[in-house]
């Protein structure tokens, strides 16, 4: 049976199960967030939005929220891999 004989519904290409989520690269999407709040943060000072001196407290903001979301995306991909109970704790 070639592979157009196989219904769609048959047909797998991954095994994985189909629940509408894939693993995420966290690194990528840090970097992806840093380069997006970098974007915001130059569009801010090129529309003179914000004073250039002022930037001082602006310029880490994209690395904090980076951070952050790095962390959440860390947590979230752990939780099903945690044990029911902490068995090594005592």
């Amino acid at each position: 049976m070639t592979e157009q004989e196989i219904p769609v519904e048959e047909r797998s290409t991954t095994a994985e199960p189909a629940t509408g989520w894939h693993p995420v690269n966290v690194g990528h999407l840090v970097m992806g967030t840093a380069f997006v709040g970098l974007f915001v943060v130059w569009a801010l000072v090129d529309m003179d939005a914000v004073d250039l001196a002022d930037t001082g407290w602006l310029l880490p903001l994209p690395w904090l929220v980076a951070g952050v979301v790095g962390l959440v995306a860390t947590v979230l991909r752990n939780v099903g891999r945690r044990p029911g109970k902490m068995s090594g704790w005592i």
